[in-house]
């Protein structure tokens, strides 16, 4: 092809790429109310500025003895978005319902819920609920104005109820609200079949914040290193996974990667040659796929954890054909198979080394705090860290372990016995958690704490917000979900300061992308919201330390990072409300200065900055929105 056929296909594809973005965000429906995949509302935004509270659908026992409620996880569910439509379908103990929410006007949504028993008994009744936090609602006031409608006022907002037809509604101080609303289903003796029906408008408005932010970046007192983001690479769909991966990796900087080891697939057989078996042709198809992932992935230059799942039946105590399918298998190994096991461990990690030249950074059971799919006791956990570490060792690796690879944050001390032993140490590559259900300031501090004690670095081994997403994938495509999923990072980033979050994941598991039948989408490939969002967050500058920062906003969530031999720096800002300006400070003086958002209209565009008199940077923060600023010397 001769040079200006060149120039002209590669221009064609930009404008096809521009094509693609520009679809998807047109497809993008500028979103107001906030839903959770199970049915729960958490406010309503207005300019961006988010009017919070949280609904709920909720089965009450006789005597308030217990109840059941709609809430992540908790639930099968259903969810989908049509236009300005959101719909959920769920049950909670017996009770089906179907809601819809729908975005009216500024600050105004229509609900309308149906529900039905399955069940015949007693109840004291099924209620939807509305709770209000303490803060902003401590100091104000909630009335139950008449059978249709219901005021909840606050300093500077104002949450209305109208209901289509009279309602029985009670107001009920719970721990953690200032005030919970509850709106009466059905109660009493259910009968099954026995239907209710319920609409209403919800009506917000209030002042909405614009005052400007403040963020003071300090580059003299660099902290630790962050390789980048990173990503997960198990492969699970043949027909989808290939052109996802192939995207993410050409249009973003992955800095880490993990990738799985199929156990059981590789060692079936108790006594057989794994190594020997390969190297005679006997390589099952699906190993040798994650094989050449692995090699895939360093030969870009990443380091690449290894991780298992499912083991061999004969590495099992008990019966491993009890379990079928799917959710947490919590299989226990056998015990006086451990060298058999670590053997078998080795020699995958050995033959990735020999055959295709890519040495594991770590190793790790997947959640084994939890048992997806292999369990572990704390106490078997640091054992099994000091035992295989001193084996691989022995085999010639330098490959070791990773402490925790938790389920979730919250699940911290299941780590805490292989802290307190040193003979785990010398076998410690990383600590490492997964993000999924979020957790407090305080139990990030815990983690990053541990890394530091051990003097290892901390990883986020699978990076999002909802383990169950898969069950309702709509819901990857709304700037609620993220908008979560990009708040949690920024907050990891700035208290943890991880080598590397490892998104879950960069296939189309979870996909970053829509479109050409993934999750039965129509369409050619493109970008979601939350790759544009990723994107941004990998371009900050390869092996940048965490630099603190001071910002004086609530609703403001940041990140910085600098490398200070190369003059590169990033920072990273989500606005969590409305419109505003931003003035940073303490940034060297850049000649080259770029600045990103990204919101549920625009994928990572190029926005305009000032230069203050004092070098500072002025810059307009979108509402709702995650900008980016990349600065070089």
């Amino acid at each position: 092809m001769n040079q200006l056929m060149k120039i002209r296909t590669r221009n064609i594809h930009i404008i096809y790429v521009f094509f693609l973005c520009s679809v998807f965000l047109s497809e993008t429906i500028s979103a107001q109310t906030e839903v959770m995949a199970w049915g729960n509302l958490t406010g309503i935004r207005v300019e961006g500025q988010l009017m919070e509270f949280e609904s709920s659908f909720r089965v009450v026992e006789n005597g308030w003895t217990s109840m059941d409620f709609t809430g992540r996880e908790r639930q099968p569910t259903r969810f989908g978005r049509e236009g300005q439509i959101q719909t959920v379908q769920s049950s909670v103990k017996g009770i089906r319902f179907e809601q819809s929410v729908e975005d009216k006007s500024k600050g105004v949504a229509a609900v309308s819920l149906a529900c039905q028993s399955d069940t015949t008994r007693d109840v004291e009744g099924v209620y939807y609920c509305f709770a209000f936090p303490e803060k902003p609602y401590a100091a104000g006031t909630a009335q139950i104005v008449n059978r249709r409608k219901v005021v909840v006022t606050a300093p500077g907002r104002q949450i209305t109820f109208d209901f289509a037809s009279n309602v029985a509604a009670f107001l009920k101080k719970e721990p953690g609200s200032a005030t919970t609303l509850y709106v009466q289903l059905l109660g009493g003796k259910l009968k099954k079949g026995q239907k209710s029906n319920l609409r209403f408008t919800i009506a917000a408005t209030g002042d909405i914040d614009k005052a400007p932010v403040e963020i003071a970046v300090d580059k003299h007192t660099p902290g630790h290193l962050f390789a980048g983001l990173g990503g997960n690479f198990r492969l699970q769909n043949p027909a989808n996974d290939p052109q996802v991966i192939a995207y993410c990796l050409d249009n973003m900087r992955v800095a880490f990667g993990r990738v799985e080891l199929p156990w059981g697939i590789w060692q079936p057989e108790e006594n057989a040659s794994p190594i020997a078996d390969a190297r005679a042709g006997k390589l099952n198809e699906r190993v040798k796929s994650s094989l050449q992932m692995a090699q895939r992935l360093a030969a870009q230059g990443m380091p690449v954890i290894v991780s298992a799942w499912f083991p061999p039946d004969w590495a099992v105590a008990g019966n491993p054909r009890a379990f079928r399918g799917g959710g947490v298998a919590a299989l226990r190994l056998d015990a006086s198979k451990n060298q058999k096991i670590y053997q078998s461990l080795a020699d995958y990690l050995v033959y990735l080394k020999q055959e295709y030249g890519v040495e594991a950074y770590a190793f790790s059971f997947n959640e084994s705090d939890i048992g997806i799919n292999v369990l572990h006791t704390p106490q078997e956990h640091a054992v099994f860290i000091k035992e295989l570490g001193a084996y691989m060792a022995s085999r010639g690796l330098a490959t070791k372990v990773l402490l925790g690879d938790n389920s979730d944050a919250t699940t911290f001390d299941f780590i805490l016995p292989a802290m307190q032993d040193a003979e785990t140490y010398p076998y410690i590559a990383a600590v490492s958690f997964h993000s999924w259900r979020g957790c407090d300031d305080e139990t990030l501090h815990k983690w990053a704490d541990a890394a530091r004690r051990l003097h290892v670095p901390l990883l986020v081994g699978e990076g999002s917000t909802d383990a169950a997403a898969w069950r309702y994938p709509q819901i990857l495509l709304e700037p609620t979900f993220a908008l979560y999923e990009i708040n949690l990072y920024l907050r990891i980033a700035a208290i943890c300061q991880p080598l590397s979050i490892l998104q879950w994941q960069l296939t189309s598991d979870y996909s970053l992308l829509w479109g050409a039948g993934i999750y039965a989408s129509d369409g050619p490939l493109r970008p979601t919201q939350r790759f544009w969002n990723l994107k941004q967050l990998a371009s900050t500058p390869e092996n940048a330390f965490a630099l603190p920062f001071t910002c004086n906003r609530e609703d403001v969530n940041c990140a910085a990072f600098g490398n200070l031999s190369r003059g590169e720096y990033a920072l990273h800002v989500v606005n969590n409300g409305a419109g505003r300006t931003a003035l940073i400070k303490g940034l060297p003086e850049c000649e080259d200065v770029k600045v990103y958002a990204t919101t549920q209209l625009a994928g990572m565009q190029e926005i305009r900055y000032v230069k203050t008199a004092d070098g500072s940077l002025s810059v307009e923060l979108p509402p709702a929105g995650f900008v980016t600023l990349i600065a070089k010397q």
